[in-house]
């Protein structure tokens, strides 16, 4: 009977453990490479209210994936300064997947930056920062189109927007880099009137960078999460 009780408190206290959010710091740096796809890339993801839901659970789904890209080169995953300055820092690899926001609406090209571990990370945060604030931001992501999907007309022409998030460091050194368009073509451009005294098309754009932004968040989240 005593052997059963302490096998029954052994177990438990395994389940509890199980339970508890431990950073693994070895397993950061290569989960890029030991997760599956479907993994790093979740099926929905969205930016959880609270720490009682992950990035991929699908109570919280705001973007649902349309395809997964097979080349992972840093030279045809990014585009523009974006790729000069990722491959500046010893890019290592991308790893692209592209979704569709639950309005059908709008599209975007998710790129898992693999950097080299130490200050990488860091530098590539600096320099989405600075994006987020250009007159004409870098589109960033090379779209991948999904055929027989909302993102089957997905390409370069259409980008509208970008966003990015850096995670660095030595334990997550990866960026999250994303490219945002509308699924119908329709490009961002001058606002008449007094809407556009602020800046050529700024305002226009403004809405595809914050949707830019939000998914690069819940993907540092998504990353986040993988390495616990």
């Amino acid at each position: 009977m005593l052997g059963m009780l302490g096998g029954g408190a052994l177990a438990a206290h395994a389940y509890s453990n199980s339970q508890q959010a431990i950073p693994n710091s070895a397993y950061g740096p290569t989960l890029w490479r030991n997760e599956t796809t479907e993994v790093l890339f979740p099926e929905t993801v969205g930016e959880p209210p609270n720490y009682t839901h992950g990035a991929a659970d699908k109570e919280v789904a705001q973007w649902s994936r349309m395809g997964i890209s097979e080349d992972t080169s840093c030279s045809k995953g990014l585009s523009g300064e974006t790729k000069q300055t990722a491959e500046r820092l010893g890019c290592e690899a991308v790893l692209r997947a592209t979704y569709v926001d639950l309005t059908g609406e709008m599209v975007a090209t998710v790129a898992i930056t693999v950097l080299p571990e130490g200050t990488a990370g860091q530098e590539m945060g600096e320099y989405f920062d600075d994006q987020e604030y250009a007159d004409v931001p870098d589109a960033a992501v090379v779209p991948f189109a999904v055929p027989g999907t909302l993102a089957a007309k997905w390409q370069e022409n259409r980008r509208n927007g970008m966003g990015g998030t850096a995670l660095g460091g030595d334990q997550l050194p990866y960026a999250v880099a994303v490219t945002t368009g509308a699924v119908n073509g329709r490009t961002s451009g001058n606002l008449p009137g007094d809407f556009g005294s602020y800046g050529a098309d700024d305002e226009d754009r403004k809405p595809w960078m914050d949707a830019g932004n939000a998914l690069s968040e819940s993907f540092f989240t998504h990353l986040r999460n993988l390495e616990r």
